[in-house]
């Protein structure tokens, strides 16, 4: 390159630049003269590679509070731009428990700002296997059935009804509870479609979650 055309290359659009080199110089004075502040803010907890057919049965963190330092304005960009904690579980590939350990490498705080502290620093998670199961299914009841008659043989379609979650949850299930079949109202033989529940929330049910009940009333003797 000659220098002639070096000189070209500095003077053209000389006006353009000298005015881009004020505002970058005015943007970093700007910064440069805030007072250095310190706030703790809630930052998501955000999960990648979820293991294949592993579950996790501990609770699950969806925040943490991070302590941070820096210019005012950057704090308030870490707040807006929604900055998360990312836990990646690639690491993971059998059952049992794990921790994760969260730094700046895992947050990535905006330039300027300084992590003091990330409360909690770790994160301890157990997997499970997830697998499959059967419940039966416990018919509830409320109100008094009229003087005279008593239940007699019951009958749930289906009888049973299918689950998933970590194992140790499935293998310690027992039932499905329905919700209570009125007996209020009833005198005769009677049929109600009812909703089931599990109290776990780990397990989740694979089919619809309700049943038909028909019950057969019998008069005391």
């Amino acid at each position: 390159m000659t220098a002639d055309s070096l000189k070209a290359l500095v003077t053209h659009n000389i006006g353009l630049k000298v005015l881009a080199l004020f505002a970058a110089f005015g943007l970093w004075f700007n910064i440069a003269s805030e007072p250095e502040l310190a706030t703790i803010v809630s930052v998501p907890v955000d999960y990648k590679n979820y293991p294949r057919d592993l579950v996790i049965s501990s609770q699950i963190v969806d925040s943490i509070s991070v302590e941070a330092r820096g210019p005012a304005s950057r704090l308030r960009e870490m707040q807006e731009t929604h900055v998360a904690a990312i836990i990646d579980f690639a690491s993971v590939h059998a059952p049992g428990d794990r921790t994760f350990t969260l730094s700046a490498a895992e947050i990535q705080p905006p330039r300027g700002v300084t992590l003091v502290r990330v409360i909690p620093q770790q994160l301890r998670f157990q997997f499970e296997r997830q697998i499959n199961g059967k419940l039966p299914v416990e018919v509830a009841y409320s109100g008094i059935l009229p003087r005279g008659l008593t239940v007699g043989p019951v009958t749930v379609e289906p009888p049973e009804l299918a689950i998933t979650g970590p194992e140790s949850h499935v293998i310690l299930a027992r039932r499905a509870l329905t919700d209570p079949f009125d007996l209020s109202r009833v005198t005769g033989d009677s049929v109600q479609q009812l909703s089931t529940y599990v109290s776990d929330p780990e397990i989740r049910f694979t089919e619809v979650p309700r049943v038909t009940v028909k019950i057969h009333l019998e008069k005391i003797r």
